[in-house]
């Protein structure tokens, strides 16, 4: 029995452009019919494959992970691991689709994912191979790997859902976003018609309610730059920091344009060139308006990082 192999980023090695858009097989006398093994023909979770469809299979993969199962009909290992998939795809609710490919007839399938052996189960999110295991594997194996291929999955935007009913080829369903918390939802429409001041409030009682509310603490602290930055102008912003650079308030406004543009490093370096001029007042509140913008950014950004180690040996 092969190990699996985990699915910890989309690799690149195997190239599969060569299987886009080919021209449809040729049936031939004595070739196994469709519905040779336990993927059943026209559902849309889970189907055949070959080499003459597989273009369509990669297009899926972009809005829905595929799993791809190279299989024959003369090994029973291989039967049965088609029978497991197809049960524990279809656990997942759509989440997954399963292409089953009888590497007797598809030659160039087995080449491009380079199978050792039969059976094989790859899978393909946004048209990348991500190898997966070799030969037969326990339930809470597979359901381990198909936990870490929808994770990779979401990590890539690939994250759709298929109709358990549906025709394979269907476009599978946008993931529906989940409602957000009432508080949540008031902050984002206060946003929305730009009453940042009650955006914030909402956010505050959030974190009021829930101080482990990393959602709400990230929201406040965008609702508070939005708010800071309400009603001025670029050039005022800038020409008041140019013209009083010892100004504390004009220097935290431009690192909040800065911020707000895009221009991350250069926020944190002004403020934090400036911190060891100021006296304790000045120095708290450089590093409370740094802490809230490292919310802003994403407090594992690397960027973030960097600036939280510079203010640290600032600090102390």
């Amino acid at each position: 029995m092969s190990d699996p192999i985990q699915p910890s980023g989309l690799r690149g090695a195997v190239d599969l452009s060569s299987l886009v858009q080919r021209p449809p097989a040729q049936r031939q006398p004595g070739d196994a019919p469709d519905s040779a093994s336990g993927a059943r023909a026209g559902d849309a979770i889970v189907f055949e494959t070959d080499d003459a469809a597989f273009g369509a299979t990669l297009e899926l993969s972009r809005t829905v992970p595929v799993v791809v199962v190279l299989w024959a009909s003369w090994s029973e290992q291989s039967v049965a691991l088609v029978e497991t998939l197809d049960r524990l795809v279809r656990a997942r609710a759509g989440r997954l689709v399963l292409a089953a490919a009888d590497a007797d007839r598809s030659p160039q399938l087995v080449q491009a994912f380079q199978a050792q052996a039969i059976p094989t189960v790859v899978a393909v999110v946004a048209g990348q191979p991500v190898p997966l295991f070799a030969g037969a594997q326990p339930d809470d194996v597979i359901e381990q790997v198909f936990d870490q291929l929808l994770e990779l999955g979401a990590q890539h935007g690939v994250s759709g859902q298929v109709e358990a009913g549906g025709e394979p080829g269907d476009v599978p369903a946008e993931p529906v976003e989940p409602p957000l918390p009432p508080l949540h939802q008031e902050a984002y429409d206060a946003i929305e018609r730009g009453d940042f001041e009650a955006a914030a409030s909402a956010y505050r009682t959030a974190i009021a309610q829930d101080p482990r509310d990393s959602l709400a603490v990230a929201g406040l602290a965008q609702a508070n730059l939005l708010w800071r930055l309400q009603g001025k102008t670029l050039d005022a912003i800038r020409n008041a920091a140019a013209s009083a650079p010892d100004d504390l308030g004009a220097q935290l406004d431009v690192a909040d344009l800065d911020l707000s543009g895009g221009h991350i490093d250069d926020a944190f370096d002004r403020l934090l060139t400036l911190f060891p001029k100021l006296d304790a007042d000045g120095k708290r509140a450089v590093r409370e308006r740094l802490v809230e913008l490292f919310e802003v950014v994403g407090t594992d950004d690397p960027r973030v990082i960097a600036a939280r180690r510079r203010l640290t040996n600032l600090l102390y």
